[in-house]
């Protein structure tokens, strides 16, 4: 088994890394208060290379592969989880259109995405009614002579106030009159929609998220992502990939607040000596300091996994995701308690770690969804 990363990944990895200490790490906390969306930032990142990862070079992608993705995601994370989830959504929108679109979609929207001339793409799979459960979705989708006619409602949508393509779920009617669901690419400036006001968030505050309202929006034929009634295979497998991502998303965060917490122990002093010197904050942070090496294991698994492009990796992105945002909230918990009062205070990044990484725990499927998708599979296929 071979641990060592390639030229191509440790040259992404270092990309990412560079890039994130020197243009996100110095506004973190400014975009926090702000609610600022980072779009130079994005704009930037697609320079890099960084917002088409794991996407074609015919598409403008960088083609790195899953495991570079990973890596990349942990780094922006560490400086700017904000600035990491838009990018992994905008990533995983690029991947959805290359996997399931026409060519003439492809062609036409992805190199749109990975160029930065799309701010970013959104994922409109949620909604007030239906979060954990897809199959509760009220928005429909009605065909019509010239197309199709979208009405309905999202909520928690990433960067939908600034994205240049929405890819949207809705129930559409099948030649047997049942009802299923279908994925459709929508242009935002579409007549019908509409967004609601950013959302008031606890962490990860300049990323933006909003609720979308689709009244009468006409789209034409061509829309249709993949198959009729396709939709919800589509959802299931940009999911699967997406989480690889949020548990790279919380390792970033979770290292972050154990290298400071670190850094911290080493020079605050109490009873006239390093309070690192201390047993009870020496288990501290070696328990931190495992717990994410074995998040990171479970993520480049996964990633890993997902590469090879035959392997199911179901159950290990599931697993990445529990494990690694439960970690690294662990991780982040603890850096306050060992910063003491002053971790509590806005003056030291680990109170923004620790509310940017809560919401990990619940988007892309909650923890509760991971353990039932984790359960189902060992049922069918065992350990």
């Amino acid at each position: 088994m071979d641990f060592t990363l390639n030229e191509t990944q440790r040259l992404v990895r270092d990309t990412a890394r560079r890039f994130a200490q020197t243009e996100l790490q110095p506004h973190a906390a400014q975009r926090d208060l702000t609610e600022e969306f980072p779009a130079e930032a994005l704009a930037q990142m697609a320079e890099l290379g960084l917002m088409g990862v794991n996407i074609s070079g015919e598409y403008g992608g960088s083609e790195a592969g899953v495991v570079a993705y990973s890596l990349a995601i942990t780094e922006i994370a560490r400086a700017d989880a904000s600035v990491g989830v838009t990018m992994a959504v905008n990533n995983m929108v690029g991947e959805v259109i290359e996997a399931f679109g026409t060519d003439a979609q492809k062609e036409h929207y992805i190199p749109k995405l990975t160029s930065g001339e799309f701010s970013s793409g959104s994922f409109c799979l949620s909604e007030p009614g239906a979060g954990s459960d897809p199959g509760g979705m009220r928005t429909k989708a009605e065909k019509t002579d010239d197309g199709w006619v979208i009405n309905g409602s999202k909520a928690w949508i990433t960067s939908g106030e600034f994205a240049g393509v929405f890819v949207v779920w809705a129930r559409t009617e099948m030649d047997d009159g049942k009802e299923r669901i279908s994925a459709f690419l929508v242009d935002p400036d579409t007549d019908g929609i509409s967004v609601g006001k950013p959302e008031e968030k606890m962490g990860q505050r300049g990323s933006n998220t909003v609720s979308l309202t689709f009244e009468d929006v006409a789209i034409p034929e061509s829309a249709l992502l993949g198959e009729l009634g396709g939709g919800f295979k589509i959802a299931m497998v940009a999911l699967d990939g997406g989480r690889i991502g949020v548990g790279s998303l919380a390792l970033g965060l979770g290292l972050e607040a154990t290298s400071l917490a670190l850094e911290y122990s080493q020079e605050r002093e109490q009873f006239g000596q390093p309070i690192g010197n201390f047993q009870g904050i020496q288990f501290k942070l070696a328990d931190m300091a495992t717990e994410l090496d074995a998040a990171r294991l479970l993520c480049l698994r996964a990633a890993w996994m997902k590469e090879q492009g035959d392997l199911r990796f179901t159950r290990q992105a599931s697993m990445a995701k529990l494990y690694a945002t439960e970690a690294a909230w662990r991780a982040c918990d603890e850096a306050v308690q060992i910063f003491g009062g002053y971790g509590y205070t806005k003056e030291y990044a680990v109170e923004r770690l620790l509310r940017d990484s809560r919401v990990t725990r619940i988007y892309e499927g909650t923890n509760e969804i991971q353990r039932v998708v984790i359960a189902r599979d060992l049922s069918r296929n065992g350990l």
